[in-house]
């Protein structure tokens, strides 16, 4: 008997996906691969349902007669080892984010003289509103929070984007690219100081109190899923960081780095020419003490921000202060660096993982931007930070076109630097 392969990444089973296998039994016996987490955090929304649940759903199935897991977003292995007569899928991939997919797996399947069929896409009004009720979901707080963890135990390598607005963040949030038979998107938001005094004219010193920077994080919330990490800068006196930490595990926040610095906080791309003084690392181990001491589940991460390296104190004491904050309850390390090339934070990398290697580390490459996400992956690191890009970006965009503006009297002139507003509305999601 001729085998049909199906592949499923759904965690409830809808009149769509039931169509398929009914469409698939008329060719033959069923296969269905199901993704893994891994694989459905890279294409889609996280899903709500851990894979092993996922596999008994689809084995439930009329008509399934053989379940198999999919790790690949790929076709090509599984179809290698498989050798299906058929692959039946939906005609979305003809013209979505999947089309390189669909074309490997047309090559594959000429090996052996297989054949690719697709039926219509199942779109209604009932299936868009569980999506709408499943995306909901994922934006609960408790839903939210556990979901950076969790991506790192899957993925080991996170890749995340600054959001400073509600429109920022729905970017992070829907940018989708295809690239090297991959689907590629960022799984995490990173709201900073800088860019959230930025946006609102204010200068990169702490003086937007938490309050404020609340609201920006309520503000991203409301219209998006994906984990944020927020930087917290030095986390402020330990009395008020505690309260702090607190809300913003209960509100649903993943993250917090903190940065063991005193003072009068100034950026850390300035380095000595300004002044800034390193905390003493008892200090800092009690503040991290204090704040894991506080957290009610263990979904939260604080993360030690070492600047060792911007404040030039050298490699022996970055470790040092490393070992020290893992041993206080650090959840990860975010190692910085100002230099141009990423020599320091990679040798920072080799030590530290002697000691400690699975403890996340976490890399803002700002300077040395010209390193891969490869590339850092095989340096050891599972978190890299876009840390300001998109305000940076916008900055000079908005620049532009005032000057633009200026010099012509009227606005014609910059229609090419500006968004069409149909496209602006098609982003921002209906109630």
């Amino acid at each position: 008997m001729k085998t049909v392969y199906v592949s499923f990444s759904t965690d409830v089973v809808h009149r769509g996906h039931l169509n398929i296998i009914n469409q698939a039994v008329k060719y033959g016996k069923v296969i269905a691969g199901v993704f893994t987490d891994k694989v459905v955090c890279s294409m889609d929304r996280y899903p709500i349902l851990p894979l092993i649940e996922r596999i008994e759903i689809i084995k439930g199935l009329k008509g399934v007669d053989r379940v198999v897991i999919q790790d690949e977003l790929s076709y090509k292995n599984i179809l290698q080892k498989l050798k299906p007569d058929y692959v039946l899928h939906g005609d979305d991939w003809i013209k979505n984010s999947q089309t390189a997919i669909r074309a490997e797996v047309i090559e594959v399947l000429k090996e052996w003289g297989g054949q690719l069929i697709e039926i219509p896409y199942t779109v209604n009004k009932e299936l868009t509103e569980l999506e709408d009720i499943l995306s909901d979901r994922l934006s609960v707080p408790e839903h939210r929070r556990p979901r950076l963890k969790n991506m790192l135990k899957e993925k080991n390598f996170i890749s995340v984007m600054e959001a400073h607005n509600g429109l920022s963040a729905l970017i992070v949030e829907k940018t989708v690219v295809p690239a090297d038979g991959e689907i590629k998107q960022f799984d995490a938001m990173w709201v900073s100081s800088l860019c959230d005094s930025s946006v609102k004219g204010k200068p990169d010193i702490e003086l937007v109190d938490m309050t404020s920077r609340l609201k920006t994080i309520d503000e991203i919330m409301e219209v998006t899923t994906k984990p944020i990490i927020l930087d917290c800068d030095t986390g402020g006196l330990t009395e008020h960081f505690v309260y702090n930490i607190r809300t913003l595990e209960r509100i649903g926040v993943s993250a917090a780095i903190i940065e063991d610095k005193i003072g009068l906080k100034k950026n850390s791309l300035f380095g000595t020419d300004a002044n800034q003084t390193q905390d003493s690392i008892e200090n800092f181990c009690a503040k991290i003490q204090a704040g894991k001491k506080v957290l009610r589940t263990k979904d939260f991460m604080l993360i030690a921000r070492i600047e060792s390296l911007i404040l030039e104190a050298g490699m022996d004491d970055a470790i040092k202060r490393a070992l020290a904050y893992v041993k206080a309850g650090a959840d990860g390390i975010m190692i910085h660096s100002r230099r141009k090339t990423p020599d320091e934070v990679f040798e920072f990398c080799r030590l530290f993982r002697k000691d400690y290697p699975s403890v996340p580390i976490v890399v803002v490459p700002t300077t040395f931007n010209t390193v891969t996400e490869d590339e850092f992956k095989k340096a050891g690191v599972n978190i890299v930070i876009y840390a300001n890009h998109l305000l940076r970006s916008a900055f000079l965009a908005m620049r532009k076109v005032a000057e633009t503006i200026l010099k012509n009297s009227r606005s014609e002139e910059c229609d090419s630097l500006c968004l069409p507003i149909k496209e602006i509305l098609n982003l921002i999601p209906p109630l």
